[in-house]
């Protein structure tokens, strides 16, 4: 039996739960899976049946005939009480005969560790998903407000990240939901290059024809500004993950996978500005 005839056959009597499905990569990987002719589940508060991180009540309902999940958590692995949550889950979706597991989790945190092993220890057939910060955080929500403004101002001084494109990782994830050499593995993802926010902004200049800067604050000013937002500090603790260097270095999850090369900053900036999300606003 061919391998095409294998996924068919697997595609029509599985359902895959994305969680987060309306987000920057569930989106992503339930429009390929869908694509592919594969029953899709959005997990998310406004989905049929509700799914809710704080609700375990929900998780038994979405869970009901899947067979297969991505485990995606807001607002981050690294917040409080995450780790819980992910454990718990992971253990009613064994229980309720969800095999496979794929987590999406961020690079060089600790704290997202912690999940991570909770999610192996629950007995599933589990990948793990590192990636670094996405491309899409500057015209999908994150960011898109202070590339609008004209200005970034972030506490990361002249530290780098190797943004990944979330079509990439979607690409990875879908790849991990459907082929089994990937049970067991965990993949860091970056793109291809090593980016300041400075660097970031003149590319985002360039793409979109209008001046855009980046100016660097302090912790506490950034604090100040999350705070008069009403956002969770926990914000600002994530910057940690770039000023601190850990992440300076590119990592090969994406050609492992899919044995091609991580889609750069510039062409992502390019295609998104062509879309208009970035136009100046009245």
């Amino acid at each position: 039996m061919t391998k095409n005839t294998n996924e068919t056959q697997t595609a029509q009597n599985t359902v895959t739960l994305v969680i987060g499905g309306n987000g920057k990569t569930g989106r992503r990987v339930a429009e390929r899976l869908e694509a592919r002719g594969r029953a899709v589940r959005i997990g998310s508060r406004t989905g049929e049946p509700a799914f809710d991180w704080n609700r375990p009540e929900t998780w038994g309902p979405a869970l009901e005939g899947v067979d297969r999940a991505y485990v995606t958590y807001h607002p981050d692995l690294a917040f409080p009480g995450a780790a819980d949550r992910i454990g718990a889950f992971a253990e009613a979706a064994v229980a309720a005969g969800t095999r496979r597991l794929v987590l999406l989790s961020g690079r060089g945190e600790e704290a997202a560790r912690i999940a991570e092993d909770r999610l192996k220890d629950s007995g599933a057939d589990w990948t793990v998903v590192r990636a670094s910060w996405f491309n899409q955080n500057f015209d999908e929500y994150f960011f898109l407000d202070s590339v609008l403004a004209g200005e970034i101002a972030l506490p990361v001084g002249d530290a780098v990240e190797a943004f990944v494109d979330a079509d990439d990782i979607a690409d990875v994830v879908v790849a991990a939901l459907t082929d089994d050499r990937h049970v067991g593995r965990t993949y860091e993802l970056s793109g291809p290059r090593l980016l300041g926010f400075a660097e970031v902004a003149a590319e985002l200049s360039k793409a979109t024809g209008r001046e855009i800067a980046y100016v660097p604050v302090t912790d506490a000013q950034y604090r100040a500004v999350l705070n008069e937002h009403g956002l969770p500090e926990e914000f600002a603790d994530l910057f940690t993950l770039i000023s601190d260097g850990r992440n300076a270095h590119l990592v090969h999850g994406v050609e492992e996978v899919l044995g091609r090369p991580a889609r750069d900053f510039a062409d992502y900036a390019r295609e998104a500005a062509a879309s208009g999300v970035w136009d100046a606003r009245g």
